[in-house]
């Protein structure tokens, strides 16, 4: 039995299940990391080169606490996770296609890393041969992947119908965890006064360290909050047909199926994209995002850019206002 170490950040908000459930089945341990902390923060920034964004610096000291705890870091090369449809050109940002080369570059002391190559669009049967790479490694038998592989995937289908119940990922991720049933769809919302679209990167909106808190002060504002997280792919793709041309990067393309989803929505009142500051793809996002807020019903837009300096009062003040001005604005109504 090996000691499977995963980063708590970047694609662990989306896949966790999945690859926690497949290396288990296996008769691995897998090892999180702790959440996100100043210490891993700072650990991060020394590690990562100078001009990687955030997300990547925070990944190198995600990957610095489980050195020395773990057999293996599981560290895949994420290119397309499309495996039908025409997406041909998506891809995933360069920067996490190299991720697991800086990883070796930066650190001396870290454990083996996994870092099998993850194209689904090169066929249909492409997540069971990469599970056949990794398992293979790891010395199991075909019998023993195929048995979890079945598991992992039966395991990653409940989380999603978690979230196409508009639940956010860490609640879904708990349920997960604790092998608890799925809960019935609650469609109240008298509990909030106001319904916000929140849009970014999942290792950027379920951080509570990285992002300030965001959600919590928006929870504590009575806000109800949807992510692009809780909607489906073909709702996501519907979305797609509606603009000329699309991004290039898989995340990106997520971020703003999403947001245009919601700014179809009548409840939702506005729209927040949190970004992190220095990302090249967000440069374009944003601004497209802005565009089409006008363009789609002159929907409030809130654009909020994270770094390493970034405090929890500028997050706070920046949301209670444009709380506020959604408010004024439903009562000129």
């Amino acid at each position: 039995m090996s000691k499977i170490g995963i980063p708590r950040t970047l694609a662990y908000f989306i896949y966790f299940p999945l690859w926690k459930t497949f290396f288990e089945e296996l008769g691995h341990e897998v090892v999180l990391s702790p959440a996100t902390s100043k210490a891993i923060l700072d650990r991060g920034v020394k590690e990562a080169v100078n001009d990687a964004c955030i997300p990547i610096k925070l990944y190198h000291g995600h990957a610095a606490a489980l050195a020395g705890k773990v057999d293996y870091i599981f560290c895949p090369r994420l290119v397309s996770v499309r495996s039908h449809g025409d997406f041909g050109t998506e891809t995933f940002c360069p920067k996490f296609l190299g991720l697991p080369d800086m990883l070796r570059l930066a650190m001396d002391d870290l454990p083996e890393i996994i870092d099998v190559r993850v194209d689904l669009k090169q066929g249909k049967d492409g997540l069971w041969q990469l599970s056949q790479e990794i398992g293979k490694g790891l010395g199991n038998s075909r019998e023993e992947i195929k048995r979890a592989f079945n598991r992992a995937r039966e395991q990653q289908r409940q989380y999603n119908r978690l979230l196409y119940q508009e639940m956010l990922p860490l609640e879904a991720l708990k349920i997960i965890e604790q092998k608890n049933p799925i809960p019935k769809k609650e469609k109240s919302n008298e509990n909030y006064d106001l319904q916000v679209a929140v849009v970014g990167y999942p290792y950027l909106l379920y951080d509570a360290y990285i992002n300030a808190g965001l959600l919590a002060i928006l929870e504590k504002e009575k806000v109800k909050v949807y992510t692009q997280d809780i909607i489906s792919d073909r709702k996501m793709n519907q979305q797609a047909k509606t603009l000329p041309k699309s991004t290039f990067w898989y995340f990106s393309n997520r971020v703003i199926y999403g947001a245009l989803h919601f700014m179809q929505r009548p409840e939702i009142e506005g729209v927040i994209h949190l970004t992190a500051f220095a990302c090249g793809p967000d440069s374009m996002v944003d601004r497209l995002l802005e565009i089409e807020s006008r363009r789609r019903g002159n929907r409030p837009y809130l654009s909020i850019a994270v770094d390493e300096h970034t405090g929890e009062a500028g997050v706070r003040t920046r949301i209670e206002a444009f709380v506020d001005m959604l408010r004024y604005r439903r009562e000129r109504k």
